[in-house]
């Protein structure tokens, strides 16, 4: 079965293009020109990938994700978005976009990493759980808890999490980050990684695991 990827474009040349080149990929694919629409199809079909302007009529491409994301929905949402200020990447993965690219951007870069984030599989785990402390994480379920409290994380904050324990007190590159959870030579902004980082040490700041930072040698989990 092919993927099925949705593709929410408010320009009709965009969205006429992917549509076009995506399909030459091999993929099944839809489209929606405002958010509303793109919410409505992105409810009723289950989508391998959502592709999504962030300026959109009706529903922004960020409310469209905080939307979907509430109604538990697990499909992955790459954001397409002429703003690169940190603060608005902050607000779009918190809203649960897992990937970006900044306008304008390379048809054929986006069905590379489209390739990429459907062909990963990055974990070869026989336990259902991870217990470290008072973190506890269900992987079947993609459930994190604190205290036997839930924890809300995105799909690449709970990818992220998994691999710096199964790392833990290594520490890893931005580049290695980027390898295992995006899974393509990435050659843009490597604030991503930065940014995944910042809102899991926030998003954890009640467990017994710290995440630390060294100076041009990247990130490490470690027990507080």
């Amino acid at each position: 079965m092919n993927h099925k990827i949705l593709v929410v474009e408010d320009d009709e040349s965009i969205r006429r293009l992917l549509r076009y080149e995506l399909r030459q990929l091999g993929y099944d694919v839809s489209t929606a020109e405002d958010g509303k629409e793109g919410l409505d199809k992105a409810l009723k079909t289950q989508y391998d990938i959502i592709v999504v302007d962030w300026m959109l009529p009706q529903l922004s491409g960020v409310e469209l994700v905080m939307a979907y994301r509430k109604q538990n929905q697990r499909g992955i949402v790459v954001m397409l978005t002429a703003k690169n200020d940190e603060d608005d990447l902050l607000d779009a993965f918190e809203a649960g976009v897992d990937d970006y690219l900044t306008k304008p951007f390379s048809p054929r870069e986006l069905g590379a990493r489209i390739k990429a984030h459907l062909r990963r599989n990055p974990y070869q785990l026989t336990e259902r759980y991870i217990t470290h402390g008072n973190l506890n994480i269900d992987l079947d379920e993609h459930k994190v808890y604190v205290n036997q409290g839930p924890i809300d994380l995105t799909k690449k904050e709970f990818d992220l999490l998994i691999y710096l324990l199964k790392n833990i007190n290594e520490f890893l590159s931005r580049d290695q980050i980027l390898n295992e959870i995006w899974n393509f030579e990435y050659d843009g902004d490597t604030r991503i990684v930065d940014v995944h980082i910042f809102k899991l040490r926030n998003k954890l700041e009640d467990a017994n695991l710290t995440i630390e930072s060294l100076r041009g040698v990247g990130y490490a989990a470690k027990t507080k």
